[in-house]
């Protein structure tokens, strides 16, 4: 493992309570994000460094841009899945408009969707989780949400089971295989799968990387060309990169504690955004900037992020 200090850059104070969900536009050459607790849907222009935050119904966990719909958004909320739509006009703040597209199955009251986004077919793969972590309930479920789901009205409950805090999605670059994490301090696995294109099912699980002689809980992912998975090294200030084999060959710093989620963006995606915690109640002097949106230059480029595709 090699250890970089390489320089992270202050992209937006934005003091999320918990920022998650990074998601470039590259047609815009933008940044949005998602605040879960405050249930605000963010966005940061990379060209005027303009921002803009709408409000959601609910908390907003995860969010994937609705292909051929600019301005629409599937996120999945507390509830269920939602279709979220930015006021008209073009407005920088506002209400966002919602419709509920299916209610998800929660094994017990007190859940919410987490970590999420679309594989390489545009289908939305996402992961619930009871709000308490301090229960260590192994309730949280990973789910499909398709074509076909849309049509049905209900997400496809991918059965992986026993998790208490599904995270770190992403997929490699021919989409054949899927990770997965749960961040709980009781846990702190990542793992892989096969991933069937077609039918976009996972299999054949088997643990990618033990965190928990490493540093930080794993959480957010993302992929780079070349196969290597970049997970926030939560509690640690770090995003780890693991090569396709499983082995740890560098992790980067950032000027917080609790990085939360990472996404590859900019005109060439070789920058490396990642959203941030800020916690409540705490002593926050030794980390002033907890909440804000950082910037790295990890030395490589990343996969354009997949749309949802499904009918309109």
């Amino acid at each position: 493992m090699t250890a970089v200090n390489a320089s992270a850059e202050l992209v937006l104070d934005a003091r999320c309570a918990t920022g998650e969900s990074p998601v470039w536009r590259a047609a815009e050459q933008a940044l949005y994000w998602a605040d879960i607790p405050q249930g605000v849907l963010h966005r940061w222009s990379a060209q005027t460094g303009e921002q803009a935050q709408w409000k959601a119904p609910e908390m907003v966990a995860c969010i994937a841009p609705w292909g051929w719909q600019p301005g629409r958004w599937l996120a999945g909320l507390e509830s269920g899945w939602f279709q979220l739509d930015l006021p008209q006009g073009g407005a920088a703040s506002g209400t966002l408009q919602a419709q509920r597209l299916a209610t998800a199955d929660h094994a017990r009251a007190g859940m919410r969707f987490n970590d999420g986004r679309c594989d390489r077919q545009g289908r939305f793969i996402a992961g619930t989780m009871l709000q308490d972590m301090g229960a260590a309930a192994r309730v949280g479920k990973v789910y499909r949400f398709g074509a076909q789901e849309m049509a049905a009205g209900a997400g496809t409950d991918l059965a992986l089971g026993d998790l208490i805090v599904p995270n770190g999605i992403a997929f490699s670059p021919d989409g054949r295989t899927m990770y997965l994490s749960d961040s709980h301090p009781q846990v702190q696995a990542i793992w892989a799968f096969d991933y069937d294109t077609e039918t976009g099912t996972p299999s054949r699980r088997r643990l990618f990387a033990d965190m928990n002689p490493l540093p930080g809980r794993p959480d957010g992912a993302a992929i780079d060309v070349d196969g290597g998975y970049w997970i926030c090294g939560n509690d640690a200030g770090l995003v780890h990169r693991f090569t396709p084999d499983g082995r740890l060959d560098r992790s980067l710093a950032v000027p917080v504690k609790k990085p939360a989620m990472c996404a590859f963006g900019g005109p060439q995606l070789d920058t490396l955004y990642v959203t941030s915690i800020r916690p409540a109640g705490v002593d926050l002097s030794d980390q002033p900037l907890a909440g804000g949106v950082f910037a790295l230059r990890p030395g490589t480029q990343g996969v354009p992020e997949p749309e949802f595709t499904a009918p309109v």
